[in-house]
């Protein structure tokens, strides 16, 4: 017997969940495909790697997946041992999560109470935004000077507001641009004792290594994020680690999803660190790849900003072309994006994809500029 629901009363939600509201950081491309009813052909708009995943890593995901029916090692202990070994640190000094999207949640979590101020740059990564809303914590904006985050601009505004956090992703999305150890020695220097620095490090190994800040996990006052969606081509796989002084990582474990991680990405995440000469070769690949949109940018009289990362931020002069730009390629099959903060929003961020995928882009963008 069915029954009458008409006096029901919905149980109130939340009213930090009442006021927020309803938008997500990204539109994923499958979204795209269904309110449009176009196929995407080339996939090169979300930063992911199309050279794929280590061989050493697809047989070790695929060997895993005989024990799927397992949960996976919730203390994640071989892949913290590798990392470890590999970052010559200890194994406290690190926590997994499902991608570096779960681990900037958990740190808003651990440190933010409703209210707090946090300092980024306005257009800077849309999912910590998401978060420190989400946990009801207030954000601070600076913007960017020459498609470079502001370092002395992001230090004022933290000592201004008495910022809590200050969130800074380096190498950047979505402009590629990177800053120095040296730079980001004397940025730490000017931020206020009590405020925790979180550095975002997800294009680090496409970053010059002798200017990479050097890991000092003694230093409490940072946070390393890192991934393995990005140079490791595990994006689906969702699954990054966090660096950073003991405490924080006990701090975090309290709150973390302990079987969050499921053990095909944990082999595979394990396999791909053992796995350098592939590393190498995607790291090269992606420059020369760099390289090859920094001339066609030139070509079509446009500017390619200097890109430590696999995408390049390709600058065509008016966000109303760059819109126009995005929509005509996405007629053709092709997905990229556009960032949506000005003046950010001249930009085409173009991933790095395989040689053919560059063809094609290629002669895309220039029928698309012709016409």
């Amino acid at each position: 017997m069915q029954k009458n629901l008409t006096n029901s009363t919905r149980p109130p939600f939340a009213s930090l969940v009442r006021e927020l509201p309803s938008v997500v950081p990204f539109v994923p491309p499958e979204a795209l495909e269904r309110q449009s009813g176009k196929k995407i052909q080339i996939r090169i708009g979300a930063n992911e790697s199309t050279f794929g995943i280590s061989p050493l890593a697809q047989k070790a995901m695929a060997e895993a997946v005989t024990e799927i029916h397992w949960y996976g090692d919730s203390e994640c202990y071989d892949l913290r041992s590798e990392l470890a070994r590999i970052h010559q640190i200890r194994m406290d000094e690190i926590v997994i999560g499902s991608g570096i999207d779960e681990l900037l949640g958990l740190i808003v979590r651990a440190f933010l109470e409703p209210g707090d101020r946090v300092v980024s740059s306005l257009g800077g990564y849309p999912t910590f935004n998401y978060h420190v809303a989400g946990f009801g914590a207030k954000l601070e904006t600076v913007p960017y000077q020459n498609f470079m985050n502001d370092l002395d601009a992001l230090a004022a505004k933290a000592v201004e507001t008495g910022a809590r956090m200050v969130y800074l992703a380096n190498p950047d999305n979505p402009t590629g641009t990177f800053h120095s150890a040296r730079a980001l020695e004397k940025f730490m220097d000017k931020l206020p004792k009590d405020c925790l620095l979180l550095l975002d490090e997800a294009y680090i190994e496409f970053a010059p290594a002798a200017e990479t800040l050097p890991l000092d996990l003694e230093n409490p006052r940072i946070i390393r994020t890192r991934t393995f969606s990005k140079v490791y081509g595990m994006a689906g796989a969702r699954i990054g680690y966090a660096l950073a002084e003991q405490e924080i990582i006990r701090a975090i474990d309290k709150i973390r999803n302990h079987f969050g991680v499921n053990r095909v990405a944990q082999a595979g995440a394990i396999a791909s660190l053992q796995d350098t000469e592939f590393l190498r070769h995607v790291v090269q690949a992606v420059a020369e790849g760099r390289k090859e949109y920094e001339q066609l940018a030139k070509k079509l009289g446009f500017t390619a900003i200097p890109s430590h990362t696999n995408f390049v931020a390709i600058d065509v002069g008016c966000d109303q072309k760059a819109a126009a730009i995005r929509e005509a390629l996405f007629e053709k099959g092709i997905f990229i994006r556009v960032p949506q903060v000005a003046p950010l929003n001249r930009c085409l961020r173009v991933t790095v994809g395989t040689p053919e995928e560059r063809r094609i882009f290629a002669q895309a963008l220039e029928e698309v500029v012709s016409e």
